[in-house]
């Protein structure tokens, strides 16, 4: 009979997901990265009034919704990696 914990397979195999979101925050983190410089530079540069060209304002649309939620995974990533840093020194895991 299969288990009634659906954690309880993961745990097993160590796989609680830590270095998915701590790769997915880096990606993200490193396309908005790019966007933003691509944004200042090749396309058109970023004035008071904003990008000077619609590959401009597309390219910082995605720096400023990759950098907030690419810190955001990152973040969490970090912080259960400091947790299962923590449980295995105790002995807990």
């Amino acid at each position: 009979m299969p288990s009634t914990n659906p954690g309880s397979a993961n745990q097993k195999s160590g796989d609680d997901g830590t270095r998915a979101l701590l790769l997915t925050g880096i990606w993200t983190l490193a396309a908005g990265v790019l966007a933003a410089i691509l944004a200042a530079t090749v396309f058109g540069g970023i004035s008071i009034q904003g990008p000077h060209t619609n590959a401009g304002w597309l390219s910082l649309m995605a720096a400023l919704m990759c950098l907030p939620f690419g810190l955001m995974l990152f973040a969490l990533g970090f912080a259960k990696w400091l947790r299962n840093r923590r449980l295995r020194r105790q002995g807990l895991r």
